[in-house]
């Protein structure tokens, strides 16, 4: 290392967010960057454990010890060269990963300052763009299989179908194709991202950095087949023409709210209005009937988790005029470590985000009970406080009311409580699944480690 003793010397320093007054008024990043001089300050307090569990905790394995130390240096192109080796997308993690690596890292442990590995990969891939580092490969060797085509024998380019242009199918697709294989991408709608253009909003993640990936993947050969239907995209059509498929269709339903009310208008699923909002400040319109809008809105958004976040965020942005998000659950942990799950596991601790800076009521152990409505519009919902117990059988905990019910005044309702993972029928060899549609909702970044491990498995399939 540079400087081994950085991460004395040296205390942690966040890039931070642009003023909320500011930021509220628009739909662009809310994170800020810092200078050259800071951000490889920052790199250099990267320790060189003996055991980097920054390693261990990041599910694609990167390898922060080394590109921090490059970045420290000033060779911000062998910084990506390191970094890219594993992560075939930072610019995606380096905005909107939790960093596991930074929850992991000694440093966390032994001050609750940790390096700033997700700031850090953002700034080295942002530098490896604008310094033109990134450049399509354009030397790839295709893989090929000897065929018998009417009475001659060619060589015919073996085949590979993603299905799903989220974060998985992109992985598995770029692995793929850098391997050799013509890879063919189908995605149900207008344009590749997934949950990454369609549920995360823009403040987050603009939408231009996906462009600016897919537009590369395009270059180095991946063909993209959008508004694919459901004929193209069922197996056994594309069976027929590829030597084997990956379906990375992620976790597209929702759970739902089935309680009395839930037909009346202004109660939505949360990505019902996240993607709409996008597609929005994409060029996309909508009738007045179908624009779902918090503008001049009071606001309940159900559920704790970062899909709530969003909404809190996106409904800010439109103008509402309250926003209240509760959760069933009860209350994280405070503070910087959590008993129950002790470092360098990710402790399960109150997160405040940038959209709950921005102003929101949040609380804990709330059921809901009913839609309250007046001519077949939204008005309130009934809620009830509640408590958990232990279960004397063991098992869940089990739920208690606690007081009487009561009205939260609302004329827009998001759901946001998570998606149910996908049930699949038994698939012939040459069809693999992976990401969120194998393994249920999870991080981008677990997405990206599924979709390269599955192409792995594909290859040594079609190398038999």
């Amino acid at each position: 290392m540079g400087n081994p003793k950085a991460f004395l010397e040296i205390h942690r320093q966040e890039a931070g967010y642009r003023p909320i007054h500011d930021r509220i008024h628009d739909f662009g990043e809310v994170e800020q960057t810092l200078n050259t001089r800071e951000r490889k300050l920052q790199a250099s307090r990267c320790m060189d454990c003996g055991v980097p569990f920054c390693h261990w905790a990041c599910p694609l394995g990167n390898k922060a010890p080394e590109w921090n130390d490059a970045l420290y240096k000033g060779d911000w192109e062998l910084a990506y060269r390191l970094l890219n080796s594993t992560n075939p997308f930072p610019e995606f993690t380096g905005r909107i990963c939790p960093a596991l690596c930074e929850k992991a890292c000694v440093l966390n442990r032994f001050n609750h300052e940790p390096t700033t590995n997700r700031e850090d990969e953002a700034a080295i891939t942002e530098a490896a763009f604008r310094e033109g580092y990134i450049q399509p490969h354009t030397d790839i060797t295709r893989i090929t299989r000897h065929t018998v085509v009417g009475d001659s024998v060619a060589d015919v380019p073996v085949r590979v179908a993603v299905i799903g242009a989220g974060p998985a199918g992109l992985a598995a697709a770029n692995t793929l194709n850098l391997m050799g294989y013509s890879v063919t991408v189908f995605e149900k709608n207008e344009a590749a991202g997934g949950l990454l253009r369609y549920g995360i909003p823009n403040f987050k993640l603009n939408k231009t950095i996906i462009d600016r990936r897919i537009q590369l993947l395009e270059q180095e050969g991946i063909e993209f087949k959008y508004n694919a239907n459901s004929t193209l995209c069922t197996l056994n059509s594309t069976l027929k023409a590829f030597s084997a498929v990956v379906i990375a269709t992620g976790t597209p339903t929702a759970r739902d709210l089935n309680i009395p009310g839930r037909e009346l208008k202004g109660v939505h699923l949360a990505l019902e209005m996240l993607s709409q909002q996008n597609r929005v400040l994409a060029g996309m319109e909508f009738s007045n009937d179908e624009r779902i809008t918090a503008k001049g809105k009071d606001v309940l958004v159900i559920g704790g988790g970062d899909t709530g976040s969003d909404c809190i965020g996106t409904a800010h942005r439109q103008g509402c005029k309250s926003v209240t998000q509760i959760e069933i659950m009860p209350r994280p942990v405070e503070g910087p470590e959590d008993p129950q799950n002790p470092w360098p596991n990710w402790p399960r601790t109150l997160k405040t985000t940038s959209s709950h800076e921005e102003g929101c009521t949040r609380r804990w152990n709330i059921n809901t009970l009913e839609f309250l409505g007046k001519d077949g519009r939204l008005t309130g919902v009934k809620v009830q406080e509640i408590d958990w117990q232990p279960n004397p059988n063991g098992g869940r905990p089990m739920m208690v009311e606690k007081g009487k019910p009561e009205i939260i005044k609302a004329e827009l309702v998001l759901l946001a409580m998570g998606f149910l993972k996908p049930e699949h029928p038994e698939y012939p060899d040459n069809v693999f699944v992976c990401g969120d549609s194998a393994n249920g909702a999870s991080l981008v970044v677990r997405a990206l480690a599924s979709g390269i491990e599955t192409a792995k498995k594909v290859d040594a399939y079609l190398s038999k």
